[in-house]
């Protein structure tokens, strides 16, 4: 029997296949922009190790994302994203996700309940839960309420989500409490926003933006989701968190693919890894993201940054994602007649 040698060309030839069929397991996904740092190290490098593939990160807002992944639906630039729950109820009733095997999951009965089938149509996974509420200089301004915003305390250095974002929709409902309007009229909230549109430095659309403001001493007061608490930890200001009277809102974000995207099976890969305790925890520590596996346990102090254990989640108020979709033009548009003058 012979024994074919390998030159060195076939041996180079032979690696360099190998790597080929390396860099075509590539995975796009879109995410959120904060934090990206931070994800590298306890996400994305360590995957990447693991599924001998390549992680292409795309960033923006939700509006600038879920518009990507509608205007290439016929054929998808994005195999899997992040995003909140009620704009993936937006994408899912437009026909542009797909159903997620969570049979293929391995951690998914690791999720709370809740995070499973946040939709309740088998298109989204919950990966993160957040609270929602309000940052303020604590050695400037007391805030005990969601109606404080409006207080002449604040005037002119306050900010505000502006209604198309993630947080647009919760401020609104937890102001709409604090006036103690009706529930299921947000219009005169935004009526009282917009009279108080002058005394508003900002109307802003990303966290690090709100960040920056506030680092400048230019905002004292403004509603945060509790993934965006790190940016003001460990500053030299005194920041604090609000435990307002009407209680804090809550949010989840969610884990999507798109339909028909031919990259299902290295997307699965890719949330399951996400969603193991081992990376929910690290993720944790990192104070990135609050966990919605269950298994994991942090800190007391970590704890804090978080929004972290069932009884909390369970505290929060959280507006429907169906209802945000059902009523977001509405909203839009009085907001852009009252407000956005």
């Amino acid at each position: 029997m012979k024994t074919q040698l390998i030159t060195p060309g076939a041996l180079a030839l032979c690696l360099t296949a190998t790597s080929a069929v390396a860099q075509d397991r590539t995975l796009t996904i879109s995410v959120y922009s904060f934090a990206q740092d931070a994800y590298k190290e306890a996400l994305y490098d360590p995957f990447e190790e693991i599924c001998n593939c390549e992680l292409v990160i795309e960033t923006g807002n939700s509006v600038e994302r879920m518009a990507k992944i509608e205007a290439n639906a016929a054929d998808p630039v994005i195999d899997m994203a992040v995003i909140s729950s009620h704009d993936a109820l937006a994408l899912a009733q437009k026909g542009l996700l797909a159903q997620i095997d969570t049979a293929s999951l391995g951690n998914f009965d690791k999720l709370y309940p809740a995070a499973q089938d946040p939709l309740g149509n088998g298109m989204a996974v919950g990966y993160t839960f957040y609270a929602s509420s309000i940052v303020y200089r604590s050695d400037l301004v007391t805030i005990d309420s969601w109606g404080d915003l409006f207080s002449d305390e604040v005037a002119g250095r306050v900010a505000l989500p502006n209604i198309t974002g993630t947080q647009g929709p919760l401020t609104l409902m937890m102001l709409n409490k604090a006036l103690d309007q009706d529930p299921s009229d947000f219009g005169p909230t935004i009526d009282a926003i917009g009279e108080k549109a002058d005394d508003i430095v900002t109307f802003y659309s990303r966290s690090s933006e709100l960040a920056q403001l506030m680092l400048q001493e230019e905002v004292i007061a403004a509603p945060v989701g509790r993934f965006a608490w790190s940016r003001f930890q460990g500053t030299p200001f005194p920041f604090a968190w609000a435990d307002p009277a009407e209680g804090q809102a809550g949010g989840m974000n969610v884990m999507i693919m798109t339909k028909d995207n031919g990259n299902e099976e290295l997307a699965l890969e890719f949330m399951d890894y996400w969603l193991s305790t081992e990376v929910q925890t690290r993720v944790a520590e990192a104070r990135i993201d609050s966990p919605a596996n269950m298994e994991v346990t942090v800190s007391d102090e970590i704890a804090e940054a978080l929004t972290y254990g069932g009884d909390l989640i369970k505290s929060l108020t959280i507006l429907p994602p169906e209802e945000i979709i059902e009523k977001r033009d509405g909203w839009v548009e009085q907001w852009n007649r009252s407000v956005i003058q």
